[in-house]
């Protein structure tokens, strides 16, 4: 009777002690689960100007559709097909490929699953190539109508944009669908979204994942990047023969004319510099920001190819965010600064607000002010 005793103490000691274990273990996975991941600054920083790009983004294109809904005149344009399209894709990497990247930032993990991650990066890759050529696609316009302003109306109809729009959108589809083909399409940990990427499992795929990328760069970024150069090189050019013939003609009014006050000629003057500068400064912004934003992204996924390089995963994703702010300055680069826009945009605020058109008429005349301003010197000699 004792030693039955001692053997069922035993046993009770040994359950005890087990079912012990077995509630600890869960309770330490719980807890590990429950606890928060530490933020460091750089991903707070990360995180906040992703939220900045795309609420930018997101206001300003939505802003350039609306002048083109109240505006006849902007619908009428052949460029506005250009822009429309440019905005739209700005959009929908937005409202698409932000949110899920700002997700990836926050978690550390992938923020979509199996199914819907590579659908995002099909998007990405399709909208970033598509947004590209229609920049390519705006300078060639601009070439035509400061190069050949003649025969720009024939140059360049709504079927022709209409066509260069639908090579744009061939050629974007056919990259995009094969990187969905290939399966290259999924979450990246280095810049913390759903773009192409190659798994570590299928390396043999190696060289054909490299020729992909290269040319997908190639055809888009550096390609743009060409037509960019060459065609608002040419206008620069165009554009400086012009102030020089209107600097000519200035310097002989001044001459000819005695008595202007000295006011006058020193306004002259300096609108005379500052016409020969503006030209300058506009096409620097056009090339400028897409090399900025652009350039970083792709030769960090140029050399990432390499199988000694390993990207730095704060570099990856500050170089995605550079990508994305793009999308933000389009609308000023190409629309918004202008007075047309300006001057809707001046319209409708005056109707959501309702003011007296006298509120705004400031607003107006300096929106005209850029514009009037190289003429304004020479008519008020004459």
């Amino acid at each position: 009777m004792c030693k039955v005793t001692i053997r069922h103490s035993w046993w009770g000691a040994r359950a005890l002690s087990m079912h012990g274990r077995l509630h600890s273990i869960p309770r330490a996975t719980a807890a590990n689960h429950a606890e928060p991941r530490d933020m460091s600054i750089p991903e707070f920083l990360l995180e906040l100007s992703i939220v900045a790009i795309a609420v930018v983004s997101l206001l300003t294109n939505l802003s350039v559709l609306l002048c083109f809904t109240q505006s006849a005149e902007l619908r009428s344009h052949v460029p506005g097909i250009f822009i429309l399209n440019l905005s739209f894709s700005n959009i929908l990497l937005t409202v698409i490929n932000m949110p899920a990247t700002f997700l990836g930032v926050a978690k550390g993990a992938p923020p979509l699953g199996d199914l819907l991650c590579p659908a995002v990066s099909f998007a990405e890759t399709f909208l970033t190539a598509n947004a590209m050529l229609s920049m390519a696609a705006l300078s060639m316009d601009r070439w035509v109508a400061v190069v050949f302003p003649l025969r720009y109306s024939s140059k360049m109809r709504y079927r022709d944009a209409c066509l260069i729009v639908a090579y744009s959108w061939l050629h974007s589809l056919s990259f995009s669908l094969t990187q969905l083909l290939m399966a290259w399409g999924g979450y990246s940990h280095t810049y913390a979204s759903c773009t192409v990427r190659l798994d570590g499992q299928t390396r043999s795929q190696l060289a054909a994942y490299a020729s992909f990328t290269a040319l997908f760069h190639c055809s888009s970024f550096a390609l743009c990047l060409l037509v960019l150069c060459f065609a608002y090189l040419k206008v620069l050019r165009v554009a400086r023969s012009h102030c020089k013939m209107i600097d000519v003609i200035t310097v002989h009014t001044l001459i000819l004319l005695v008595d202007i006050p000295p006011s006058v000629k020193e306004r002259c003057l300096a609108e005379q510099k500052k016409r020969r500068q503006r030209a300058t400064k506009k096409i620097s912004i056009f090339i400028g920001t897409f090399i900025l934003c652009f350039s970083p992204y792709v030769i960090t996924r140029l050399v990432e190819l390499l199988p000694s390089v390993h990207v730095p995963r704060y570099w990856g994703i500050t170089a995605k965010c550079l990508s994305y702010a793009k999308t933000s300055s389009d609308p000023f680069v190409y629309c918004l600064l202008r007075q047309q826009y300006r001057k809707v945009l001046v319209g409708l605020i005056r109707r959501v607000l309702r003011q007296k058109p006298y509120a705004l008429s400031i607003h107006s005349a300096s929106s005209t002010l850029d514009t009037t301003t190289d003429d304004s010197c020479v008519a008020r000699i004459t």
